[in-house]
């Protein structure tokens, strides 16, 4: 089928994530027809680097034959059984795998969809835990601003996010959000230590005027990815944790996108920030964005408390599509491909190259802060109404950079006035070069346009 006719079909009937209601049914999307490696290519023959990496998603990159062979292999030996009345192999396997990649004694999961159901099944455990134990107040979830955990009801309501634009409700009750965890926006003169102090803080606060009777949990990012690839400042996530265990608050740990590699751990809340928290969630990396499929790790500390003798207590928790067969399959030989071609160790390896050129774009006039971790990178413009260039302006910043970096071979993802990127963990040193070299050169048509009068050494 022509091309033209696929755009087409796609702007008369395909609602998109996050579509812009203005512009419906008028929304210009390249088509994508294939992948290989870190590569994308579109109906036009081009070739693009896939800096986002999906969705923050795939991992071991595109055209993995292996991976193809698996899910081929499992989807005519078993395409799907129900979670209600039977395991499967690749399920009980993939439970055992992932327990053991976990720290401390997150020893239970539940498979889920994909990242939100995850996120929505560790609230709902909390909800209960806390009714078991006679404790039906102890609900309320604390979140951050700028933190970003779903799109479901429960999942969207505890993320931080631009909520003043959205015409959705959300569950306002058992919700509290706290400040802005992101250094950079921390006043002249204070030091990182007392900004995590301030932001400790904030939660000491929260506690003590919500009641730590009302609280059942607090949720946070390793690095809050979405809103910004923010990095909160060494020691918060521990103390932080520190707190939730002094007043018997669950601490939900959402690695959807910092699990499976892309820091170089199989899991960030330990080996990167040093906690060991009651629930991790992730999704997306587990398959490499092969298939969807979520998980919510349990610790042995919360499934001790949630079981007893009453065994007429259900868990009435689960999807149709929890512990797909197929899906686990995936995740199986994802993780294989991980191990096996020492992703991991690669990452490790290749971070300080890629971080040292993400921070060398902060010698632009026009980018306030480049920051990022492991194969994580962000570029924040400057947003200063003082500046020559209106505001109005900068907060375009991320579509500008999106558009050169896309004229130029590479993809990135705008948001206002950042763009993001987090390419697959295959990517070589030479590949990062040419991703880094081809952000310059975009960066320094931007400054022209925004009229600056520097450029990058």
């Amino acid at each position: 089928m022509p091309s033209g006719k696929i755009e087409q079909l796609d702007q008369c009937h395909h609602l998109h994530p996050w579509e812009d209601m203005a512009n419906w049914k008028r929304s210009e999307r390249f088509v994508i027809t294939h992948g290989k490696g870190i590569y994308l290519y579109d109906d036009q023959g081009r070739e693009l680097i896939d800096g986002p990496a999906g969705m923050w998603a795939v991992q071991i990159g595109y055209g993995r034959k292996e991976m193809a062979d698996a899910i081929a292999e499992q989807v005519m030996g078993l395409p799907y059984a129900s979670p209600w009345s039977a395991t499967t192999t690749p399920a009980a396997l993939l439970a055992d795998k992932v327990t053991s990649l976990a720290p401390g004694d997150l020893n239970t999961v539940m498979f889920t969809t994909g990242g939100s159901t995850a996120v929505d099944t560790a609230i709902r455990t909390m909800h209960f835990l806390n009714n078991r134990l006679g404790r039906p107040e102890k609900k309320i979830v604390i979140a951050r601003e700028k933190g970003y955990h779903g799109s479901t009801y429960l999942a969207a309501s505890v993320t931080g996010k631009e909520r003043d634009k959205s015409f959705f409700d959300f569950e306002e009750r058992r919700v509290h959000f706290l400040p802005d965890v992101n250094p950079y926006i921390r006043p002249d003169g204070m030091t990182a230590a007392q900004w995590c102090d301030a932001k400790v803080e904030d939660l000491e606060r929260a506690i003590a005027e919500l009641g730590p009777g009302n609280i059942g949990a607090f949720i946070a990012e390793p690095i809050l990815c979405s809103g910004g690839v923010v990095i909160p400042p060494e020691g918060y996530h521990r103390r932080t944790l520190e707190l939730c265990r002094k007043h018997d608050i669950l601490y939900i740990s959402d690695e959807v996108v910092t699990g499976f590699g892309r820091l170089g751990h199989w899991f960030a809340s330990e080996d990167v920030f040093g906690i060991q928290p009651d629930f991790i969630t992730c999704a997306k990396g587990i398959t490499s964005g092969y298939l969807p499929l979520g998980a919510c790790l349990i610790s042995d500390r919360v499934m001790s408390r949630m079981t007893g003798e009453d065994h007429d207590v259900l868990f009435p928790n689960g999807y149709t599509y929890s512990a797909h067969p197929v899906c686990c399959a995936a995740a199986l030989k994802n993780i294989e491909i991980i191990e096996t071609e020492g992703l991991l160790e690669h990452v490790r390896a290749i971070s300080p190259h890629f971080q040292d050129r993400l921070k060398r774009l902060e010698a632009s006039p026009i980018i306030g802060d480049a920051r990022g971790m492991g194969l994580l990178g962000c570029l924040e413009g400057l947003m200063d109404e003082g500046r020559d260039t209106p505001l109005s302006v900068q907060r375009n910043l991320g579509a500008k950079l999106d558009e050169a970096c896309e004229a130029r071979g590479l993809i990135v993802r705008p948001m206002i006035n950042m763009c993001v990127f987090s390419p697959p963990l295959t990517i070589s040193r030479d590949e990062i070069d040419r991703m880094f070299d081809i952000i310059e050169d975009a960066v320094r048509d931007v400054e022209k346009e925004f009229g600056a009068v520097q450029t990058l050494a």
